[in-house]
């Protein structure tokens, strides 16, 4: 029994299915803060974890690179890579949602939107992350290339 779920976690098939999943949301939540860099900032200063003159950068480079770490999951080009980054993201999603959720503040996630009505985060969005967190690290230690540019090119 133990076998057959050591080979389920480390199939290639959920991976890819991991990557597909996990690069969509990338590439969502990139585009949605890109439209509105105002609005998502105020999303990271409402966390109240970056000194000021950090969250312009913020807003500016971190919906960027979640749209190349979508690209790169999605496509199968330098997926490790992605993987990594996507492993980093969620652990610093998590981070910030956890040290949020101990202080009380009612705050909107900005995970996805940058709307104020968007929910005050819970412990269903530290949940989700950390579940998006497993799915990375499954892709960083098991992803096997399936359907990926990077397969294709070295046929």
């Amino acid at each position: 029994m133990k076998t057959k779920i050591m080979a389920f976690c480390s199939s290639p098939v959920l991976s890819l299915a991991f990557r597909v999943i996990l690069g969509s949301l990338f590439l969502y939540a990139g585009i949605a803060k890109i439209v509105d860099p105002m609005g998502f900032a105020l999303s990271i200063y409402n966390y109240k974890l970056l000194p000021d003159g950090l969250i312009n950068v913020a807003a500016i480079l971190l919906p960027w690179l979640e749209v190349i770490v979508g690209g790169s999951l999605l496509l199968g080009i330098g997926t490790a890579g992605g993987a990594l980054i996507a492993t980093a993201l969620f652990s610093i999603f998590a981070g910030a949602l956890t040290i949020n959720l101990i202080r009380g503040l009612d705050i909107a996630c900005g995970c996805f939107s940058t709307a104020a009505s968007g929910g005050s985060i819970s412990g269903f969005y530290l949940l989700r992350d950390l579940s998006l967190l497993l799915m990375s690290l499954q892709v960083l230690f098991f992803d096997k290339a399936l359907f990926s540019v990077t397969r294709l090119r070295k046929k």
